[in-house]
């Protein structure tokens, strides 16, 4: 349980009861706020009714896998954005939402994956910002999450790019070691694109004028600077798109190629094959070949049979075939 108590922009308590929040939300002075991991219905349904939060946002609290966004409510906004890290090479993304008051901010987590020591820290490293209110700490927090977007994004294309050469080396990879790699890297991109493109939505929202709740004029640089790295994340995962679908592409004409290669060869060394075994045979019909009972006639069709490969060798190696 994480609980903490701003007063005129110095943090004065934390680590205190949730129980005592409703006291402290009633002074206009007071910035409080407190976070839930897993919580039950019923303790949920009681911090409603204590901050008067609307029935259909704690519904959504409850209700897994909702899209991010943010609803405006008459006297609060509802937010639900993602955490994303890896688990093993698996996308692992964690719910987080948060209710914002005029003097409170609820942070509802749905696992301890995401680690919200992690967001308290920027607030104590730009805590000159703390007089600015429910803006300030919301910012810190959507801070740390588009952040680990970025740095998530970031890794993706470090692996998109590993792949990419990969495909050039002089060693054969391991075919389907690659196809596994590729579909989990396509999967896992896709995953994160479904969590991004939906956060431009949201600090757009938070960036519009009429929203007074959020956008003091001292903090919308910062939700701008963070709406600018949205972009980037998203611009970025839009151009992984792309490099996988010309690595797959590249893959398809490499495999293309190497069949065309492999059926040159195959079909040369059987035309190789083939002029020894039409001589052999067409005297092989008990028809009397040019000295035959004699030496001078096996060696002189033996080296016909030679000649006649050598000289098939030779025109297919200049031609590329072999």
């Amino acid at each position: 349980m994480h609980t903490r108590l701003y007063r005129n922009g110095v943090l004065e308590k934390e680590g205190f009861p949730i129980e005592e929040v409703s006291d402290y939300v009633e002074d206009p002075d007071n910035l409080v706020w407190f976070d839930l991991c897993s919580p039950a219905p019923e303790d949920l349904g009681m911090i409603g009714e204590e901050l008067g939060l609307h029935e259909l946002a704690v519904e959504d609290v409850l209700s897994d896998h909702q899209r991010p966004k943010v609803d405006i409510y008459d006297n609060h906004l509802f937010i639900t954005a993602y955490h994303v890290h890896f688990d093993d090479d698996r996308l692992d993304p964690v719910e987080v939402n948060v209710f914002v008051t005029a003097n409170a901010l609820v942070t509802v987590r749905e696992s301890d994956h995401f680690d919200i020591r992690e967001v308290v820290k920027r607030w104590d490293a730009n805590a000159r910002l703390a007089g600015q209110g429910v803006g300030f700490l919301l910012h810190g927090l959507l801070d740390y999450i588009v952040d680990a977007q970025f740095d998530l994004v970031q890794d993706l294309d470090g692996q998109a790019e590993a792949l990419e050469e990969s495909l050039f080396e002089d060693e054969v990879r391991d075919a389907r070691q690659l196809q596994q790699e590729m579909y989990v890297l396509r999967k896992n991109t896709a995953r994160l694109r479904k969590i991004t493109l939906p956060m431009r939505e949201v600090l757009g929202t938070l960036l519009r004028r009429d929203q007074a709740l959020v956008a003091d004029p001292v903090m919308v640089p910062y939700y701008q600077d963070v709406y600018d790295h949205v972009l980037r994340v998203t611009e970025w995962l839009e151009s992984i798109r792309d490099m996988l679908a010309n690595v797959r592409e590249t893959r398809l004409a490499q495999q293309g190629f190497r069949l065309n290669e492999i059926m040159k060869r195959v079909t040369s060394w059987a035309a190789i094959i083939a002029v020894p075994t039409m001589i052999t045979g067409f005297y092989g019909q008990n028809v009397p070949y040019p000295g035959s009972g004699e030496a001078w006639g096996f060696w002189m069709s033996t080296v016909l049979v030679a000649a006649a490969s050598v000289a098939l060798y030779s025109a297919f190696k200049k031609r590329d075939w072999l």
